[in-house]
Parts: structure tokens; sequence; C-alpha cells
């Protein structure tokens, strides 16, 4: 079974109840995601691959760690995509993919509009970004269409999620490891999370 991450870092806790509030501006709201997930992006690749490489310092020469595998960003459109420059600024040479999904307003289920991934995608670590882990359809069927296109390393990271989510992927991708900036209390009969932060992707692009 996959492991689940919480974040409990007292930043990461302190910005996600500013990014609830349903006063926070668009400009605001977008600032806050990009932090959280900054913050978040540090504990989610604590455990990349590392090779020894030789460097020359001023002084003199010694063996220091660079990245073995490189990473794929993933966002889900259109709310992952304000989680990507924070990981971006983390690891520059990062590729980023992209995975269109919407949910159907009636049966809830994700419907996929647009799949494009590096070529190289098998051999990457693969970050796939959502702000919201609600139902966990849309997760779940972006990380089957990466994994059908060869992926094998891939990692979840939500900044809210709730049980239902979380309990869909591990299930559907026992082998996927999901991180999450606050697990919420439950979801409502429109599928919404509670208490939530609203529509991700409406107040990240001031369409409301």
């Amino acid at each position: 079974m996959s492991k689940v991450y919480v974040m409990d870092h007292p930043l990461i806790q302190h910005k996600i109840t500013m990014l609830r509030s349903e006063t926070t501006t668009t400009k605001d709201f977008r600032e806050l995601a990009n932090e959280i997930a900054l913050l978040m992006g540090y504990e989610a690749t604590k455990d990349l691959d590392l090779d020894d490489v030789k460097v020359k310092t001023p002084i003199t020469e010694t063996t220091g760690k660079t990245i073995s595998k490189q990473v794929a960003l993933v966002p889900i459109l259109r709310a992952g995509l304000g989680m990507v420059d924070a990981l971006m600024s983390l690891i520059p040479a990062a590729k980023v993919g992209h995975v269109g999904l919407y949910r159907d307003p009636q049966t809830h289920e994700p419907v996929e509009y647009y799949c494009k991934l590096p070529t190289d995608i098998e051999q990457r670590q693969v970050l796939v970004l959502d702000p919201m882990l609600a139902t966990g359809g849309s997760a779940v069927a972006a990380i089957d269409f990466i994994k059908k296109r060869g992926a094998k390393r891939i990692k979840l990271m939500n900044i809210i999620g709730a049980p239902e989510g979380v309990e869909a992927v591990q299930k559907a991708h026992p082998d996927v490891d999901i991180y999450i900036g606050a697990l919420d209390e439950k979801l409502n009969e429109n599928c919404y999370i509670v208490p939530g932060l609203g529509d991700a992707g409406d107040r990240l692009f001031g369409t409301l």
C-alpha cells in the first residue's frame, strides 16, 4: 500500500489557512498556492536518487552528489498549473507534461481531453500535481495515462485532500505515494471537499 504524507510544517499549515479564506484575492491565492507547493516539493523530493560526482572547489577536489534520475512534472489541467512554477524553481531541469481532464457534471467521472508527456517519461521520477484530491477520479485517471506511457516511479502532490480521494488512489495505484498539505473531513453531496477551499481552478485564474 502506498504511503500518505500529510504535511505538518507550521508554514504550510499557516498558508493553507490563508488559502482557504473566501476573502483571499486571486493574486494572493495564486501566490499562496505557489508557496505551499514549494514547501511541499522539498518534502516530496527528499528521496530522489543521487550519484557521486567529482567536483573541484577553489580549495581542493571532493566528491559531491547530483540527482541521478531526472524529474518530470505533470500538472492535471487546469488547476495543477498553479503548482508548476514552484517545482520548477526547485528542479529547473525538470521536463513538464500535461494531462487534461474535466469532471462530468452528472457522473462526476473524469473525461480526458489532452495528454502530452516527455518522450523519456519512463526514465523519470514523475510528480503529478493537482491542488485538490476530492473523489480521486482525476488523479487515478491521470496516473493511468502516465503509466500507460511507460512511467514507473510516480508521486502525487495535492494541497488539500479528502479521505475518499486518498482511498481511491491507494486502491487503484498502491505503488504511488501521496503528499498532501492538509487532509480534510469529507466530500459533500456535490463532491466538493469539506471544509476545502472551493474550486481551486476558479480561484487560481479568477473565473469565479
